[in-house]
This record gives C-alpha cells, structure tokens and sequence, in this order.
C-alpha cells in the first residue's frame, strides 16, 4: 500500500486507526495504521502493522514528528455535501412551514436577492464554510445566487478557509415572484461566462466554478441549452434540481410539452454528462434512473429537505440498484442541518420509513450511509480519482475524530471496538468530536488564530 517515493518529502505522520470505504467495503478498518501525507497533499504510503523505525528511515521522517492516535480516535476521510445553498444559510433553523414551490417565492428568493450587498453576502458566506468545515464538510457543492460577483466572493472565501468547492452562480430567468431576482437569458449567459471566466483565473487549487441552472422551472428553453452549451465547452461540472416534489414535476410537464420526463428536459439540452449532480430525485421513474446511469449523472440525497418541506422520499436502494451515482447533501437551508452527519442520520431514517410502508424494502446500514457521505459524494462529484477514501496518491482530505472529547456528547464502555466506536460517532456524535479537519494535506482546523 506504499510507493516508496523516497524525493516526496513527509509532512505529516499518523499512527492508529483508519476508517474509510472502498468500491468493494463500504467500511474498511485498518487498525495499528501508519499513514504518511506528503507535502503536496497526498496519501504518500499506508501501511498496516509495520515497524515505525523502519518506516521513517524509508521515508525520511522523525519517529517524533508521527501524530499518535488515541484508543478513542480515529482518522476517516472528510465528508462530501453534494448540495448545499451556500446563500440560504441566514434562515436555516427556520422557515419550514411552505412546500417547495411556495417556499421558494416567500422565503428564498427575497433572502437571495440581497446578495448584490457584498457585505452582507460576506457575513453570511464566511460563516457558512466556517461552519461546514467545523461540521467535517471537506469538500463542498455550493449554490450561490445569480449575483457574479457574490458569487465569486464565495470562491475566494473557500479557498482562503481551505475548503474544496464546487461555486455556482445560479441562473434563472423566470418564475420568479421576485421581479429583480432573475436576470434576461442574455444577461444570464454573459455573467456566467464571467463568473467561470474569473474564477479560472484566480487559480485556486481547490475551489472550482459549476454550471448551475436552478431548475427547468426557472429557466427557458433557450437558457438551458446556452448552459449546456458553455458546460461542455469548457468540461465543467453542472449541477440542478430534479424531481423534489410532485407539484413541480406536473409543472415541467406543462411548461415543457416536447419533452418525455423532468430527465428528458435536461437530457435535451445537453444537461446530463458525467459532470451533473441534480438533487433530490424523489419522484423519479426507473426509466429516468436509466438514463442517469448511461450519462453517468449523479444524483444528491437530501433527506433532510425532502422531509423537512414534505417533498417525498428518495428510494436510494433503487436508485444503487440502477447502478446512479449518489451522494448526500445537506439542503440548506430546505435541509435546517448544515451537518453532513445529520444527512447520514436522515438517510437512515428515510430509509426505515420506506422499510415500515413495505417490509420487502431493503434497509440501508449505516456502513452503507458512511460510504455515500464520502465516498459517493466523491463519485457523484467526479472526484473519486482524487478524494473520498485513503488510497496512495489521493489528496489527504481527512477527518481526526475523538468520540471521547471532555463534555462532548458520547459515552463509551468495556469492550467497544473501533466498529462500534464508528457507529457511535456517526449516531451521537458531532462537531465538538471532529478534533482536526485537513484538505489536500493542510490543516483547516482548528482554525488558525487571526
């Protein structure tokens, strides 16, 4: 499990236990593990049951510079949110008396228009990737709003608290209840070309621009094929809403007669590449997971919000059986939790719903929930080849979680192996035991004093 790379230089040493996932295990524990980063931000070697000596002679490092887990800690590898409204943070908590459609017009569109005040996008942004990373959110897909440079505050804001992120500017131009919130088709086109344009300049090594229509609600004909268009232009991810309640998905049908299904709608404006996530999916059809599987689309669980505005509920196991790629997503702030643990635990207990209304269902297991929530999100992101699990090579974007911290919220007895200290944590646990958060190889927190 090592390439014996002996020109990398070692900058971080971890001896305990590793818990990740892999495409055959959706939890793999690897006790007595010996982890080396370099200092490019990359897994260099894993090693199980080996001589630190040995090792450090190897590798080039002091046996004093190794970072010694604790019989309650455990390294796991940070957690991928597939779907979180960055601009939507301010009211989450509240706000969750309206279905979708009528929550949108009363509450969201009037909080996201006031994003062209860049103080106040800068208060609310700096908090929501503070937050989230605290909450173990290593890598982040964010919808912003439709203001450029807002939007591109967000970037530059993730990339200086050392978040990986996905930014999109959203696009919409109509349906809107709010008249200044929604820009002309053109306007639309130019200013994400704009956004895409600066964001790429900026070079951040970890934050990234995704083509983002809200939803074929609030979007012409003429608007998604320009954002299909520029998406695969320049092989930039997309990301969108499919399918989250019942009422939505009469109106597609009704203001897209041409079009087969919702999937048919994004699949003819060259929409669905092996780039996409669309969230929710609730009320797909076994024809439409088809086609997400051929294109390689993904789709993002929300459980939280499917719940938390009575939109419907997401048969993962189906969707897995369909071979779709799938991650978790937080919502915000549809979703009230901006936790990526609360995702899992929604996910669970979606899943034991399902489980009550047909005992013929298959219950997921929380291995299986830990698994999407890194994973799957890597997958659903088109990361995998770089993040979501400890292979050699990938970056180190990783979770130090103690279940044991003073005051904090889990109690351990005699005899409870890793396992069960994992399950603990994911059912408990929360931001008080995730101890350190580290993206490609930096650790982001505990942040730095300012």
């Amino acid at each position: 499990m090592a390439q014996n790379d002996t020109t990398a230089r070692i900058a971080h040493v971890f001896s305990g236990t590793c818990v990740h996932s892999t495409p055959r295990a959706a939890v793999e524990i690897l006790e007595n593990c010996v982890l080396g980063v370099d200092d490019e931000g990359k897994i260099a070697f894993i090693e199980k049951d080996k001589d630190l000596v040995s090792l450090s002679k190897i590798w080039g490092f002091e046996t004093s510079d190794i970072k010694q887990l604790g019989q309650t800690e455990f390294l796991m590898p940070g957690m991928v949110d597939t779907h979180i409204h960055a601009s939507q943070y301010s009211y989450a908590g509240t706000a969750l008396d309206l279905p979708l459609l009528e929550w949108l017009n009363t509450y969201t569109f009037p909080v996201e228009a006031k994003y062209k005040d860049l103080d106040f996008a800068n208060n609310v942004y700096t908090k929501v990737v503070r937050r989230t990373l605290k909450n173990g959110t290593t890598t982040a897909c964010y919808f912003a709003t439709i203001h450029t440079d807002a939007s591109l505050l967000l970037g530059e804001l993730a990339d200086k608290f050392g978040q990986r992120a996905l930014v999109g500017k959203v696009c919409m131009d109509c349906n809107s209840a709010v008249p200044q919130y929604k820009e002309s088709p053109s306007e639309c086109k130019v200013e994400t070309d704009r956004f895409i344009k600066e964001l790429l300049k900026k070079e951040y090594p970890n934050v990234k621009p995704v083509v983002t229509p809200r939803f074929a609600l609030s979007c012409s004909a003429s608007l998604l094929s320009e954002l299909g268009e520029i998406a695969n232009n320049n092989k930039l991810h997309i990301q969108s809403h499919i399918s989250e309640n019942k009422e939505e998905v009469e109106l597609v049908k009704t203001l897209f007669p041409g079009c087969k299904s919702y999937t048919d709608v994004y699949l003819k404006h060259n929409l669905l590449t092996d780039r996409t996530v669309m969230a929710h999916g609730c009320h797909l059809t076994d024809e439409e997971l088809e086609i997400f599987h051929e294109t390689g689309s993904a789709i993002s669980h929300c459980p939280n919000s499917n719940i938390s505005i009575c939109s419907g509920m997401l048969n993962v196991r189906n969707v897995l059986k369909h071979k779709v790629k799938l991650g978790l997503g937080t919502d915000v702030a549809g979703g009230y939790s901006p936790s990526m643990l609360d995702a899992m635990r929604r996910t669970l207990d979606t899943s034991k719903t399902l489980t009550i209304q047909d005992p013929q269902h298959q219950t997921l297991t929380f291995e299986e929930v830990f698994r999407l929530a890194t994973l799957g999100g890597s997958e659903a992101l088109s990361l995998d080849e770089q993040i979501g699990n400890f292979v050699v090579g990938k970056d180190f974007d990783a979770l130090r979680v103690n279940v044991c911290v003073p005051d904090g919220p889990i109690d351990l007895f005699p005899g409870e192996g890793p396992k069960v200290i994992l399950e603990k944590f994911l059912n408990l646990g929360d931001d008080r035991n995730i101890t350190e958060v580290y993206v490609a190889g930096r650790q982001v927190v505990p942040f730095p004093e300012p």
